[in-house]
């Protein structure tokens, strides 16, 4: 992951290019079956001024041994991509993913004083988070996580990464949903508001150390927002999203909208599980369960990633990418199993200064027609 600049392509790209680091992300969703985005700050390390889902690079410190360059589960999902994930949730919005050895169930009998204390003592790197568990008696909840795709940084970006990203669902009823306005600290330009949107209580944002806001909204509102310019999601977390739209949350479209009781919220949860697990084809073709699809965006025909300048694949207009997402990404390919992305959708968006515009999902044969049969 990157910030927009260096989704820019290099001048003089290096004839090797950088090693993607290993990280993690999580697509957070909570009782209500809403999607949590975190609101960079335009310093930030990683996506500056855009909305992203919590998650960062793995610490062998806190995390565990990390798959080697070389070795085959340097792409894949394990031990140490779970561990950081369950970090770096909490590092960034103060959402523990643990468990009570006590009760088995997601540990909050924390006061907020000593949450924050242990949020800010592991940032800083004055504790490690495996010790930090032991004292509040608690494991990762890493066999919550649910793999939802891999994304590899292209290759002519500087700063790579090899991402696994998760799913993890908040247990249904831990939380009274309530209404607040934005706070004070969302900025205006956002189109965050003006809204009065159906928020969880529990997420902060870290203090404006990477992010200005930390908020739950259902996926279908973050989707509008995004189409609108009204605030930036790169490629990978607007395609995700948008493959929760149409299950999670699908009825509420305004703050007036009313909350599913537990017995739907549950349902859209068993419906997207299925639509994640089910076998897909695409023209009589096995697709990779998402689960396994490992991505690194291609631009399809003359430009390159990060550029503004395209050559209207498709008929779109020459400022307009299309990205295929069948491509593993060259380290990826070099290992040699099989691993590839998906054919069914492309990402078509415009590359500008402050990071990806107009971005959408399209099917691949209303850009690129139906593939010619053999």
């Amino acid at each position: 992951m990157s910030t927009p600049a260096d989704h820019k392509p290099m001048k003089k790209p290096p004839k090797v290019p950088a090693v993607p680091r290993p990280s993690s992300s999580v697509l957070l969703i909570s009782p209500t079956n809403q999607i949590l985005f975190l609101h960079r700050v335009k310093t930030s390390s990683s996506f500056a001024s855009a909305h992203v889902f919590p998650g960062g690079a793995l610490s062998a410190e806190h995390d565990g041994e990390i798959p080697a360059v070389d070795s085959p589960q340097r792409h894949e999902d394990g031990p140490a991509y779970r561990m950081a994930a369950v970090r770096e949730t909490f590092e960034e919005c103060g959402i523990l993913l643990a468990k009570s050895r006590k009760t088995g169930k997601l540990l909050t009998g924390l006061s907020d004083e000593e949450r924050e204390e242990g949020r800010r003592a592991v940032h800083g790197g004055k504790v490690a988070f495996r010790k930090l568990l032991d004292k509040w008696d608690a494991e990762p909840d890493t066999e919550s996580l649910i793999p939802f795709t891999r994304w590899v940084t292209p290759p002519n970006v500087p700063k790579r990464f090899t991402t696994q990203m998760y799913l993890y669902f908040l247990p249904l009823g831990s939380v009274s949903p309530t209404k607040h306005a934005a706070p004070s600290s969302t900025p205006p330009s956002s189109g965050l508001a003006e809204e009065d949107e159906i928020v969880i209580p529990n997420p902060t944002h870290d203090g404006g150390i990477e992010h200005t806001a930390a908020r739950f909204l259902p996926p279908n509102k973050w989707i509008d927002l995004a189409r609108q310019n009204r605030i930036i999601l790169f490629p990978p977390q607007f395609f995700l999203t948008l493959m929760l739209a149409p299950y999670l949350s699908p009825t509420v479209t305004s703050p007036s909208s009313p909350v599913p009781d537990t017995a739907t919220l549950q349902l859209e949860r068993e419906r997207l599980l299925d639509f994640i697990n089910k076998p897909r084809t695409y023209h009589g073709e096995p697709e990779v369960s998402f689960a396994e699809a490992c991505i690194s965006p291609l631009v399809l025909g003359q430009g390159q990633y990060g550029e503004n300048k395209q050559d209207g694949v498709g008929g779109v207009d020459k400022h307009t990418a299309v990205l295929d997402l069948y491509n593993p990404g060259s380290e990826v390919k070099k290992q040699g199993l099989g691993r590839r992305g998906i054919r069914e959708w492309v990402v078509t968006t415009k590359f500008k200064g402050e990071g990806p515009r107009d971005v959408d999902v399209r099917k691949r044969d209303d850009v690129l027609g139906a593939p010619a049969k053999l």
